[in-house]
């Protein structure tokens, strides 16, 4: 991952990964068959380390508002080159030329995060906290706003940093579905 988040896919060879852990580009090749194989998987593990913290993060007591706080915070790259995005980044750009499997792969990875959302949307609005709203229309929207900035931060556009865009996101928030914003 951090080869990838350095170099980017196109730089990177099988052999200097190789050569970083310790294993032929042969033995590579054999185990991925491809660099776009060795992105998904590669994305696929690190979605899963994030899962994990998020399922953990959306499990624990408070609110609503807390938790879609806490959702946004993991959701927002670290900065430019985070290498969690860089991934993406990569992945987006390959899946206009990526088979249907590799696409649903990346459609599954996707569809977690937005029925974690949705739910907690859900959630909140049962519990009165946020304003009566079609909780998988309002978290569509909200994932392509967090990817838009995500995208940002990730490339490191001039002006954007984590903190502002935490910024934006919570103003909007606060003024599309809390019920006291």
């Amino acid at each position: 991952m951090e080869m990838i988040a350095e170099r980017g896919l196109e730089k990177l060879t099988m052999a200097a990964l190789g050569r970083e852990v310790g294993m032929s580009s042969g033995h590579l090749l054999y185990y991925f068959h491809s660099k776009d194989e060795l992105l998904l998987q590669t994305l696929e593990w690190s979605e899963s380390r994030l899962g994990e913290e998020r399922r953990r993060l959306l499990a624990r007591p408070g609110s609503a508002r807390e938790r879609l706080d806490a959702y946004v915070d993991l959701y927002v790259p670290d900065g430019h080159r985070d290498p969690h995005w860089t991934l993406w980044l990569e992945v987006w750009n390959r899946s206009q030329n990526a088979d249907e499997a590799a696409r649903e792969r990346q459609s599954e990875i996707e569809g977690v995060w937005h029925r974690d959302l949705v739910a907690l949307i859900a959630e909140g609005v049962s519990r009165g906290e946020f304003r009566p709203v079609d909780a998988d229309r309002f978290a569509a929207r909200l994932r392509a706003l967090l990817d838009g900035f995500a995208i940002h931060v990730a490339i490191g556009l001039r002006g954007t940093d984590r903190d502002l865009i935490r910024g934006h996101v919570r103003e909007f928030l606060a003024e599309a579905l809390l019920v006291d914003g």
